[in-house]
């Protein structure tokens, strides 16, 4: 199931069946990383933790690199209505687990 849903969420990227939350481009730029980052990071990174307990949605925590192949990127997001994938806070990782 965890990697069915990385190839789901991958494709919204892809796609650009995607969206940002006012905090996650707040914290993006509080971070130096830009939208490109997360692409790269979502794209290519490893899916690390699935939360269930958000009433809201399931919400996936995914880690990668930025463009650079060196800034390690994390975020957190959760499909929301009609089928797009929602990213809900991006940040640089401390400790990577890829």
């Amino acid at each position: 199931m965890p990697r069915r849903m990385l190839d789901r969420i991958r494709e919204a990227i892809r796609n650009a069946t995607y969206d940002f939350t006012a905090h996650a481009v707040e914290e993006m730029a509080e971070e130096g990383l830009d939208f490109l980052d997360v692409e790269n990071a979502i794209l290519n990174g490893k899916l690390v933790k699935i939360e269930k307990d958000d009433p809201r949605g399931t919400r996936y925590t995914i880690d990668g690199f930025g463009v650079d192949g060196l800034t390690p990127v994390g975020s957190v997001g959760r499909f929301a209505g009609f089928g797009r994938y929602l990213i809900i806070t991006v940040y640089e990782v401390t400790e990577l687990e890829i």
